[in-house]
């Protein structure tokens, strides 16, 4: 409906001031651009476009109706009341619907809004029962379902529990009079009345009407009688209209025109923005008892009452105001009803809101819809969309919410990684301290002595400090913790070794100088030996050394060495400033050492255990580098392993142990035992029994070698042969199995040789006396050996023994005396057997006869003994000379007699 108002002006009836009312939408609404062309006032009193509030383009324009951008704004206030976040928008095409939707930002999946005509929304409502999803949607409706009954009629099972909106208004008691008694008579001037009464009497009035099919119009039926009547909500906008122009024209002449009582000469020639100005300074009381009043764009404040469809106690629906939206929302949510029954508001959400620790992650278009993620890893939740990365030493909190200092951990005593360790170490320290006491209090007895007393010493000395450090590396880290950790991690290994290394050199350097010469090695008294294993200790202490002033020591907490996938599991570890590469390079030279003697064993294993350590220190040092080759890939294997602390030190810990343990029980425990519990073994003269090796008939196989296949190709020697010249060829030669006819008192056999050193030197000079007792037609007396001052070696006649006849006392076993022999086998394999050094005798049993040993026992050896051999006069005196010199020797071995230097 267009009403345009026109005043005429006196003596000029072609001008007039002119305003138009109408409720033109506006895309029909083009008649509108041209009146805001020709500068007219337009006040509508049904177009809510929220464009038209745009005074740019429609600054001519004003209405009595609220626009529909405060229609949106109380639906969002409505949908945040009801805790809604996800809704979706049903517009009816044009700019009502179109526009009305755009001041939502916020989308659902159950929570419809609907801008759309009572066509649309009952296509919509109808579209949903066909669906079976009644019950499934919540519908908030604008103005144009408000509380009608027409868009729900028969689908009020769909619309159940709506909520919709409707401008404040009220009932025209004088127009439900005066259009309820409009007749056609009354009311030709309405050129569309008669349309309207065909459409509400559904008959027909005129032959051309396009109702063919109905009934025709009597002309007296009646409004609310002979149809249903309701009044429509924008009749009062319409009163309202028309009064907000009549007032701006009325106080327009009676500023411009006090004095006349029509238009006057100042209204002449005022255009519509003065009428406008007037429009917009309008305020009056409307017909609902509302104030009318027009903001700076024209359009008229927003008040809304809010409805909801709800079911009675009679069953039947129907609207009740459950609040009010005038700039602010007035919601009674007690007064709510919801489907089924439901006391809760239901959920209207595209995405259920994040937990703690989570943020959101917004899907694209969707500025309501995301998913949520949780903050993993070391991260926290910074705000609702972004998380954060906690510092190197923090950690996320349970909830995420912040983070929190990692836990600081290390190596407890009372954890079962050290307890092992530590129960191995106290075991080993008490072992260690009873073998040094043990040897402390029997220092000078043949067994101790024979040990070797100062590199014994030396060496329970680095086992015990491979004991010590493993409370060590088990005490909580300082900086003193950490130094002495640098010191004894290596160093206990070095001394062991390096005294093992000293003890298999020496071994090795004696026999090995014997193939060539008589002359004694240099550096194999006690003194060198404790100065050579010094000057390997030293090595190790200058490493130290150096790595203290490159790295001074310190502690460090390393978080990353306990960093786990899982945030609450980590922890930092106390510790020393020690890399695992440092830790091998500290322990390295000292597997140097463990690797060198080994090799140094394994050149001397062919040694008779009876005259040295070399086989238990050969044992030693392979059990030692197989606990090594278990260590090295358990150590480096669990380097990624959040147990690293763990087994790392447990590993070497107990692999120190071991080493140790191996040196001291197969190196000591035996020598302690015999101490403690056979202590008629730890003698110098045995009492009981003794061993005597007699040489036998043979030469070993390496003697019968032909003489091409013997390295120096000698001729072949046998001790065992019968040239008929001999006059000794009556006597049996001693075979394989010796023939004992008669014995030669063991008295006179110990004062046969007797070799007195004085100083030392290259030549080692060898003093032989012969005792002045005749031995028997079998054997030789003093006079023979008077008449051969030079007597030949009897395998290698290029070394001689030098004999100088002095007296030698009766009773030899009370007068300790170093004994040099020096022997040779054939093949240029030679031994030089030393006896004395304060070492047990070191001679190789059998090197120079393997063949046919014979014990004998004390009875035997207080009888004569013939050592029957056919030899030619010439060789008889230099075989007897080593049969009996070899007899000797075994004595004094068998005995572990302790000699001193004279």
């Amino acid at each position: 409906m267009l009403v345009v108002l026109k005043y005429t002006l006196a003596g000029q009836p072609c001008k007039s001031l002119q305003a138009q009312l109408g409720a033109l939408e506006l895309p029909r609404g083009r008649a509108w651009s041209e009146q805001e062309r020709q500068r007219i006032p337009q006040i509508s009193y049904a177009s809510t476009a929220p464009e038209l509030s745009d005074d740019r383009r429609y600054d001519f324009f004003s209405r009595v109706v609220p626009p529909d951008s405060f229609q949106a704004q109380a639906m969002v206030d409505i949908i945040r009341a009801l805790g809604w976040t996800y809704v979706s928008t049903i517009a009816s095409e044009g700019s009502y619907g179109e526009k009305g939707v755009e001041a939502f930002t916020q989308l659902s999946k159950e929570a419809v809004i609907i801008f759309a005509s009572e066509e649309d929304i009952r296509g919509v409502l109808n579209a949903t029962k066909r669906a079976n999803q009644v019950g499934h949607f919540l519908w908030i409706g604008s103005d144009s379902w408000g509380s009608k009954s027409s868009p729900i009629h028969q689908l009020e099972d769909v619309a159940v529990s709506a909520v919709t909106i409707l401008p404040k208004r009220s009932s025209i008691k004088g127009f439900d009079e005066y259009f309820t008694g409009l007749t056609l008579e009354n009311n030709r001037r309405n050129v569309w009345f008669a349309e309207f009464w065909e459409e509400n009497f559904d008959c027909r009035l005129l032959s051309a009407s396009k109702r063919e099919d109905s009934r025709k119009c009597t002309g007296q039926e009646r409004i609310g009688i002979d149809s249903k009547y309701e009044q429509e909500g924008k009749v009062q906008f319409v009163i309202d209209a028309v009064y907000a122009m009549a007032h701006a024209l009325h106080n327009m002449h009676r500023d411009l025109c006090p004095d006349h009582p029509s238009v006057c000469p100042q209204m002449e020639v005022t255009d519509g923005k003065a009428l406008l100005r007037y429009i917009r300074n309008t305020s009056f009381n409307g017909s609902a008892g509302t104030s009318v009043v027009f903001n700076k764009n024209g359009d008229a404040p927003g008040r809304y009452d809010l409805f909801q469809f709800q079911m009675t106690n009679s069953s039947t629906p129907e609207y009740k105001v459950v609040g009010q939206w005038v700039e602010t929302l007035q919601l009674r949510m007690e007064e709510l009803q919801w489907p089924d029954g439901e006391q809760e508001v239901p959920i209207s959400v595209c995405s259920l809101p994040c937990k703690t620790g989570q943020r959101k992650k917004k899907v694209k278009g969707m500025p309501c819809c995301w998913h949520c993620e949780l903050c993993d890893g070391y991260q926290y939740q910074y705000d609702e969309t972004s998380c954060r990365l906690c510092s190197y030493n923090m950690r996320p909190n349970s909830n995420r919410t912040t983070c929190q200092p990692i836990p600081i951990i290390k190596l407890e005593w009372h954890s079962p990684w050290a307890i092992i360790p530590v129960f191995l170490a106290m075991l080993g320290i008490i072992a260690t301290i009873f073998v040094m006491a043990t040897f402390v209090r029997y220092n000078d007895t043949p067994i101790v002595r024979a040990s070797g007393r100062e590199l014994s010493y030396v060496l329970l000395t680095g086992i015990f400090l491979c004991y010590i450090i493993t409370f060590l590396m088990i005490a909580k880290p300082d900086v003193a913790v950490c130094a002495f950790r640098r010191i004894f991690l290596g160093l206990g290994m070095c001394i062991s070794y390096a005294a093992l290394l000293t003890k298999t050199n020496r071994i090795y350097r004696i026999f090995e100088q014997g193939k060539q010469t008589v002359t004694a090695p240099r550096f194999i008294s006690p003194t060198s030996q404790i100065a050579i294993t010094s000057s390997l200790i030293c090595v190790q202490l200058l490493g130290v050394l150096v790595w203290f002033a490159v790295d001074p020591p310190n502690t460090i907490i390393d978080y990353d060495e306990q960093r786990t996938i899982n945030p609450m599991l980590a922890r930092g570890v106390l510790k020393c400033d020690i890399t695992d590469l440092q830790i091998i390079c500290s322990l390295g030279y000292s597997i140097l050492l463990m690797v060198t003697c080994t090799i140094y064993a394994i050149k001397t294993r062919d040694v008779p255990e009876d005259f040295n350590e070399a086989k238990p220190i050969g044992f030693t040092m392979y059990t030692t580098c197989i606990v090594w080759l278990a260590f090295i890939p358990i150590f480096f294997g669990t380097a990624q392993s959040a147990e690293k602390l763990y087994i790392q030190t447990t590993t070497l810990t107990i692999s120190m142990n071991l080493s140790a343990s191996v040196a001291l029980g197969m190196l000591y425990m035996p020598k302690v035992y015999v101490i403690i519990f056979h202590p008629e073994l730890n003698v110098q003269k045995r009492k009981r029994s003794f061993k005597a090796v007699v040489t036998a008939a043979t030469m070993s196989s390496r003697l019968s070698q032909k003489p091409n296949e013997r390295p120096n190709g000698e001729a072949k020697t046998e001790l065992c042969e019968n040239p008929a010249a001999d006059p000794m060829s009556k006597l049996p030669c001693v075979d394989t199995q010796p023939q004992i006819e008669e014995t030669l008192p063991w008295k006179l056999i110990a004062h046969v040789v007797r070799v007195k050193i004085g100083k030392i030197d290259s030549s080692l000079k060898s003093h032989f006396q012969a005792s002045k007792t005749s031995l028997s037609h079998n054997t030789f007396n003093s006079a023979q050996i008077s008449q051969h001052p030079q007597v030949h070696h009897p395998l290698n006649p290029s070394l001689n023994y030098a004999s100088e006849a002095t007296d030698f006392p009766e009773n030899f076993s009370k007068h300790p005396t170093v004994v040099t022999l020096i022997c040779h086998e054939c093949n240029q394999r030679a031994c030089q057997c030393m006896c004395g050094f304060r070492c047990v005798t070191e001679c190789m049993r059998g090197a120079h006869v393997p063949s046919a040993l014979h014990e004998m026992t004390p009875s035997q050896a207080t009888k004569k003994t013939y050592f029957s051999c056919q030899f030619g006069p010439a060789t008889h005196l230099r075989k007897a000379f080593v049969i009996l010199s070899e007899l000797l020797m075994r004595s004094f071995t068998d005995n572990l007699l302790m000699l001193s230097l004279d």
